[in-house]
């Protein structure tokens, strides 16, 4: 069996057409993943995040020797609940050069480019091979990709340079923030709102923690950027979600919030994690207290590494020259790079499309973008023949 040699937009409607919100599998897109190599005789393996449910896929095109380039995309999506989209988001739809559906920029374009180049990088004979990373759960805090990270670094010959194909306009990204998320419940003791004195309010403990983020808020702004590169130019720092209470003359027993923290590269990740637990320590006494099951818990949920900027890195030297460019970026947002360069792989971010673009009803690429990326690929494989 032989695969047909498809164009980035017939293999882009194919994607779309598989709905891997990250509630749900991705297998039935990497099986199809997998055909399509199957047709060009490309070998390639699976390193599973969950059992018979997501994984992560690994392919090599040209020679089995240590090194190469790694085109990293992730196949997950967000979920489109709510959303008011005008044509269904898991059918691409093309009007006036631009293509709409659930992940056409955010990152399935970017994949779709890859598979359509494998029968150029095969008739190129490649000296230095191109493998391909097709991951799972990163719009869910990078988490899939973890388990490949680390069998690239632990269990073959690991590949030289990671380019993460993320929608960055074909501008290459050298540097992006880390991400960290907490979760915080504070456990008070209920009592009748008349005898406030009896019971521990974990609403209002709540508050002088929520109170602190804010300070830390304003010291992070005041911390500024160094470089000048970063837009906003500070670390920043939000409460997402909070629930708590039960009626209006109860002391209240529960109160929980979510909260994140985004920093500049290569400053203190215990900085944060540190000022809030200060402040924990002052809280409980005067809580247990009244009651000594009242307390504060504070549980890191996910840490994403940012992407440290290392300038004239093999990664960099080889983006800008096949993207024709001299001007290097940053982003604000994660990636799944950050994982890569911590395993000792170079990597930096350059993809198709825009992040203005993704997590949007109506999400969008042009096919313009597409073309550009397609021009990249075709110079990548000429830096892998010499």
């Amino acid at each position: 069996m032989s695969s047909p040699e498809l164009t980035s937009e017939q293999i882009l409607a194919s994607l779309i057409a598989f709905d891997t919100t990250s509630r749900d599998s991705n297998l039935p897109l990497i099986k199809w993943v997998e055909d399509y190599l199957d047709g060009f005789g490309i070998p390639h393996f699976r390193v599973d995040y969950e059992k018979d449910r997501k994984t992560n896929l690994y392919a090599t095109i040209g020679p089995d020797v240590a090194g190469g380039v790694v085109l990293s995309g992730h196949t997950d999506v967000v979920p489109v609940d709510g959303q008011n989209w005008t044509s269904d988001p898991f059918t691409m739809v093309e009007r006036n050069g631009l293509l709409y559906g659930r992940g056409t920029a955010d990152m399935k374009g970017f994949i779709a480019v890859a598979l359509a180049m494998v029968p150029h990088f095969l008739k190129q004979k490649l000296k230095t091979p191109i493998h391909l990373a097709f991951s799972c759960d990163e719009e869910v805090g990078c988490r899939g990709v973890r388990p490949l990270v680390e069998h690239l670094r632990d269990h073959v010959k690991k590949p030289s340079i990671v380019i993460v194909g993320e929608p960055t306009s074909m501008q290459v990204v050298n540097g992006h923030k880390s991400a960290m998320r907490f979760q915080t419940e504070v456990t008070g003791h209920e009592s009748h709102s008349a005898l406030t004195d009896k019971g521990v309010n974990a609403i209002m403990v709540a508050g002088e923690l929520i109170h602190e983020i804010s300070r830390i808020r304003e010291d992070l702004i005041e911390m500024g950027d160094p470089t000048g590169r970063f837009n906003p130019p500070y670390s920043t720092i939000h409460v997402g979600v909070i629930n708590g209470g039960t009626a209006n003359n109860i002391v209240p027993k529960k109160c929980s919030f979510n909260w994140e923290t985004r920093l500049l590269p290569g400053m203190d990740d215990s900085y944060v994690p540190t000022r809030i637990e200060n402040l924990r320590r002052k809280l409980e006494p005067a809580m247990k207290a009244v009651s000594p099951d009242a307390g504060i818990s504070v549980e890191q949920a996910n840490s994403i590494p940012g992407l440290a900027t290392v300038e004239d890195s093999p990664a960099e030297r080889l983006a800008l020259h096949c993207s024709h460019s001299n001007a290097t970026h940053t982003v604000s947002y994660g990636t799944e790079a950050g994982l890569f360069q911590q395993a000792g792989m170079p990597a930096v971010v350059c993809g198709p499309g825009s992040i203005e673009q993704a997590h949007k009803p109506d999400e969008f690429i042009a096919i313009s973008e597409l073309r550009k990326c397609e021009s990249f690929m075709r110079k990548l494989a000429q830096s892998c023949v010499t």
